[in-house]
């Protein structure tokens, strides 16, 4: 779980030849001004930060070029460090580590990727799965969604959707551009039939766990709040039935939102 420190944006769609002659520039570019930025950027660390600015510094390009990788290397790493239904490598935003991380989560690495993490984790322990970056662009293999988590003598509010068998926590995706408040607002509104308290809505956590009834491959993450309402709980619009679910429960939800159960079990807080 982690705050989210920007909004990202969506990628762009571009002609295949100006990808190429983008790619050209760039690489033109990197040789022909690369070492000396590099230089100057060492000085400029060292002269401004001493040498902790200095090992920040190549860690900021160690980080670049491990995300290069990413793009660099999907296809192979695709081939060879997961199996069937595992998270791809490939956006452009992410690390090498952070995908590897993510696929160690779900059990999806195969024998190869298991011996690269292991090692990995003799150099820095849990690295992959500290390496897991929440901030990266959307992508098709990610699903933003927002959560009303509303507890009650120690039960959780559920609901469950026309044609569904499981049960989820109140909410539904985000639209493009739209503040996740305002989304999370909009959701229980037209699900629940309560207006949430604008200054009431608080940040409980963000989850992330494959995505139900989606490719395999797909995650969601899931931003979850808390938040006062005015009104009558009533099922609306979708929404065939409201529950009141406890831990026992769990089994009966999305795997989002299993991780959501253990946490406010944990925490005391979910019976």
């Amino acid at each position: 779980m982690i705050y989210r420190k920007k909004r990202e944006q969506p990628d762009r769609k571009t002609h295949p030849l100006i990808g190429l002659l983008l790619f050209f520039i760039s690489i033109i570019l990197l040789l022909t001004t690369g070492v000396f930025g590099f230089i100057y950027g060492i000085f400029h660390s060292l002269f401004k930060g001493g040498f902790r600015g200095l090992g920040e510094y190549c860690l900021q390009i160690a980080i670049s070029i491990d995300q290069l990788g990413n793009v660099l290397m999907q296809h192979l790493l695709n081939l060879l460090w997961i199996g069937r239904g595992g998270y791809p490598f490939g956006n452009r935003d992410e690390t090498i580590s952070s995908a590897l991380g993510r696929n160690k989560r779900s059990g999806t690495l195969t024998g190869f990727g298991r011996a690269m993490d292991h090692i990995l984790d003799l150099i820095d322990p849990n690295h992959s799965l500290d390496s897991i970056d929440y901030y990266i662009e959307p992508s098709d293999q990610i699903i933003e969604a927002v959560s009303w988590v509303h507890l009650k003598d120690g039960q959780i509010l559920g609901s469950r959707s026309e044609g569904k068998s499981r049960y989820y926590i109140p909410g539904g995706k985000r639209l493009p551009e739209e503040p996740e408040h305002q989304a999370l607002m909009r959701e229980i509104e037209e699900e629940m039939g309560v207006f949430l308290i604008p200054d009431s809505i608080r940040l409980l956590g963000i989850f992330e766990a494959p995505a139900d009834a989606q490719p395999p491959g797909t995650l969601v993450r899931l931003s979850c709040y808390t938040a006062r309402y005015e009104g009558t709980l009533k099922p609306a619009s979708e929404i065939r039935e409201i529950v009141w679910l406890t831990y026992s429960d769990r089994h009966l939800v999305a795997p989002a939102d299993q991780l959501v159960f253990d946490f406010l079990h944990q925490k005391g807080m979910l019976d």
